[in-house]
């Protein structure tokens, strides 16, 4: 279990044994972290995690706060879980993912001017080593885009393009719960745009491989359990 969700289980449990109610504000968050025994860190991803199934609810200026709990405000969370813990179609898309994203890496290699890689290089590293997860899933996608416009295939650009917002919920809750994603996803993204600007196509199209296949992996672990 990753730190981010041992601080999940810990206020979902605060709710579950009454500590917490609906409507209640938690406590300021370094109160909070040491009444848990976690870091500030693990707790502020585990708010967002939360808050984005409507569990908290986080008010600029003002604090976090328990939701009403409400069936019908749970029920908008299931749309968001449906998209691919209970929907095996969203793995099925990081399949296609698999096959499309190393070929155009592989054909971009080869395609993209010096001068757009060495681009794509410092686009990679453009997010700093610890970036949000809204920050790093959003420039996933446009480094992602940078490739497959590269690759000179208009139709393999669409598609990959196509793919993305479907499978962007699923890399926004990694991102939250697995503790290492974020590093992974840096160092890959810096190993494929470097085979990119080397002209290796094969090594481009394997890091592609490892990339995309890290999350794949992810989800299929997540469906099953």
């Amino acid at each position: 279990m990753s730190l981010t969700e041992d601080a999940i289980t810990k206020i979902k449990q605060m709710i579950l044994d009454g500590r917490l109610k609906a409507g209640d504000r938690l406590p300021r968050e370094a109160d909070l972290a040491d009444e848990l025994g976690i870091s500030r860190g693990s707790l502020r991803e585990a708010v967002r995690a939360l808050s984005l199934v409507r569990i908290l609810d986080v008010r600029q200026g003002d604090g976090t706060y328990v939701t009403s709990l409400q069936a019908d405000v749970l029920m908008e969370a299931m749309a968001f879980l449906v998209d691919f813990h209970q929907d095996a179609s969203v793995l099925q898309l990081f399949e296609v993912r698999r096959v499309l994203e190393p070929a155009a890496s592989q054909l971009a290699a080869s395609a993209m001017s010096e001068a757009d890689a060495r681009d794509l290089v410092a686009f990679a590293g453009s997010v700093g080593s610890e970036p949000s997860v809204e920050e790093l899933v959003q420039n996933d996608i446009e480094f992602h885009h940078r490739i497959a416009e590269a690759s000179g295939n208009p139709v393999l650009c669409s598609l990959i393009d196509s793919l993305s917002r479907p499978t962007q919920r699923a890399r926004v809750w990694r991102g939250l719960t697995q503790g290492d994603s974020r590093t992974r996803t840096l160092a890959e993204h810096h190993a494929i745009a470097d085979a990119i600007l080397r002209r290796q196509p094969a090594l481009a199209h394997a890091w592609a491989t490892v990339h995309v296949a890290g999350v794949e992996e992810w989800l299929r672990q997540a469906l099953a359990s």
